[in-house]
C-alpha cells in the first residue's frame, strides 16, 4: 500500500500563486508517475499534470503556461506551483501515484485538498 500526503491549498484572490506539495509513503517499490488531478462540483475529475518517469510531463491545456509540476524521485514527493490562477481552478486538487509493476501495479489517491480562487 502507497499512501499520499497532500499540503498546500486554500483561499487566494485571481491572479495569485498556490503551492500543492504531495509525500508518498508506504510500500513504495516503484513510482512510475506522480502528479494531480481536480474535481471541481458536478464536473468529473480531471488530470492537471503528471509527472512520468523518464521526465516525460503532461499538462492540461487550461494550466499549460500557468502551472509547473516538479517531482523529487529521491523523497517521493511531488510539488504543483500553480501562478496566475482562476476563478475556474477552483476545485478539489488530488494527488496521484502509479506505483508498481505488472500486476501489482495500482493507482493510488491522496484524501483531497481545497483550492478556491475568488474574483
Amino acid at each position: 500500500q502507497v499512501q499520499l500526503v497532500e499540503s498546500g491549498g486554500g483561499l487566494v484572490q485571481v491572479g495569485g500563486s498556490l503551492r500543492l506539495s504531495c509525500a508518498a509513503s508506504g510500500s513504495i517499490f516503484r513510482i512510475n508517475a506522480m502528479g494531480w488531478y481536480r474535481q471541481a462540483p458536478g464536473k468529473q475529475r480531471e488530470l492537471v499534470a503528471i509527472h512520468i518517469s523518464g521526465g516525460r510531463i503532461n499538462y492540461a491545456d487550461s494550466v499549460k503556461g500557468r502551472f509547473t509540476i516538479s517531482r523529487d524521485n529521491a523523497k517521493n514527493t511531488v510539488v504543483l506551483q500553480m501562478n496566475s490562477l482562476k476563478p475556474e481552478d477552483t476545485a478539489a486538487y488530488y494527488c496521484y501515484a502509479d506505483s508498481g509493476y505488472g500486476s501489482s501495479r495500482l493507482g493510488y489517491w491522496g484524501q483531497g485538498t481545497q483550492v478556491t480562487v475568488s474574483s
